[in-house]
């Protein structure tokens, strides 16, 4: 049988911070325990059968008079004949993700309540990065804010304050404020150094960082460049050194809101986030569950035309979190990465490139639904989320028929060329 919850006050070094951390004694419930127990057996027995189904076919096969597609297909009639065991492998799927699921959800709830969780959202100030900040506020959270934007930054604080205490929450917490505004770029290592300092004054350390700043880049590679394509002309023929030289500049201020800003970032508060920080005296007490969220793109693993820079830098950034996430396993890192969205995102594109696909307002996902989903991966543990989910398949189908995400990508943003097919690819 279970030990009862239990709730106690966790007091860390500095005085006035606190807070109240649910513990469970003992390991997880009898009943969790037993279901994960019943799973593992249930799939080794399902493993089991499969050896010995194929060691069988080798077997009566071992003379070799059927070539390797007939020794498959002896192999796959034998699968199907066991009807249980076909169903038993398509029911246990489900219930380990549910598991899965379950306790990573228990695991975060667990040890930090929504109302003590100290967030630091970079890119606040409008799109998403504003709906994520109305969604923590709204339940109590401490928020610090930041962007370059001061005029918008402010009004964005002053909505926060304004939910906060429409949910009934002071404008205190532990001895600091609730909601925080900082004017800073996060790809300038002095503004992301003052905004770290101001979270050790405040807050004492820092829960959960999400990253949702970041900028677009909307023309092909060689139009930056100076370079047009009509056919198989090149207009001028080739690019030259004015052009070449815009290119990398474009490319420069792509790479410093994309990948820079994001390692910024990730260098001045991932030490804060851990659970242990000698380095640091003030933060010495700090998360009990360290989150760090980044907002991606669906671009940054499939590629498209006229989404060059804007698909690189991002996978970039991508790769790096990725990477850290390794470096760093007491931090738990969420990645989303959404399709169109709806919102004016694209019109500061830094290669001032115009909108190709079709109006983002009408058809892209909403920037509510996107936010929701950001907070949600964050609370749940989940990894790697697309939206919408059924992009999630986008990776095999890019293995599979690479032709047919090409001719959909060429649809989807208006992009032809002399060498493109007028229909889609067979599969």
């Amino acid at each position: 049988m279970s030990q009862p919850l239990t709730v106690t006050a966790t007091h860390g070094h500095v005085p006035g911070e606190m807070w109240p951390s649910v513990q469970r004694g003992g390991d997880w419930p009898d009943s969790i325990t037993s279901a994960v127990r019943e799973a593992k057996t249930f799939t080794f027995n399902i493993l089991r059968r499969l050896t010995v189904t194929c060691i069988r076919c080798v077997f009566e096969f071992r003379s070799l008079t059927l070539p390797l597609p007939g020794l498959f297909l002896a192999i796959m009639n034998d699968m199907v004949s066991s009807r249980s065991l076909w169903l038993a492998l398509g029911l246990s799927i489900p219930i380990f993700l549910s598991i899965r699921r379950s306790l990573n959800r228990f695991h975060r709830s667990s040890k930090l309540p929504e109302n003590y969780e100290r967030v630091l959202i970079l890119g606040a100030s409008s799109g998403i990065g504003r709906a994520i900040a109305h969604i923590y506020a709204s339940r109590g959270a401490r928020v610090c804010i930041v962007s370059r934007r001061e005029g918008e930054l402010e009004t964005v604080a002053e909505e926060c304050r304004a939910l906060s205490t429409t949910a009934g929450h002071g404008e205190y917490q532990a001895g600091g404020k609730r909601v925080l505004h900082v004017v800073a770029d996060f790809a300038e290592v002095e503004d992301m150094v003052r905004v770290r300092s101001a979270l050790e004054t405040e807050w004492r350390g820092l829960d959960t960082l999400v990253v949702a700043a970041g900028v677009s880049a909307l023309k092909p590679l060689m139009e930056v460049a100076g370079v047009e394509k009509k056919g198989k002309i090149f207009s001028p023929p080739q690019a030259y050194e004015t052009g070449l030289q815009k290119a990398v500049e474009i490319a420069n201020a792509a790479m410093k809101g994309n990948y820079v800003g994001p390692l910024v970032a990730a260098s001045t508060t991932v030490e804060a986030l851990r659970l242990i920080q000698p380095q640091i005296p003030l933060l010495s007490t700090t998360s009990p569950s360290p989150s760090v969220l980044l907002l991606s793109s669906l671009a940054s693993v499939i590629p498209a035309p006229t989404r060059t820079l804007y698909g690189s830098t991002k996978s970039a950034s991508f790769m790096l979190y990725q990477s850290l996430s390794i470096e760093h396993p007491d931090i738990h890192f969420a990645f989303v990465l959404p399709s169109t969205v709806e919102g004016n995102f694209r019109a500061s594109a830094v290669d001032a490139g115009e909108v190709r696909e079709s109006d983002p307002n009408a058809s892209g996902l909403k920037r509510e639904a996107v936010a929701r989903r950001c907070v949600k991966a964050v609370d749940e543990g989940d990894g790697v989320v697309f939206m919408p989910w059924l992009m999630s398949w986008s990776q095999l189908v890019l293995w599979a028929c690479p032709e047919f995400v090409r001719w959909r990508a060429m649809k989807k943003y208006n992009f032809s060329s002399d060498e493109s097919k007028e229909g889609a690819p067979l599969f």
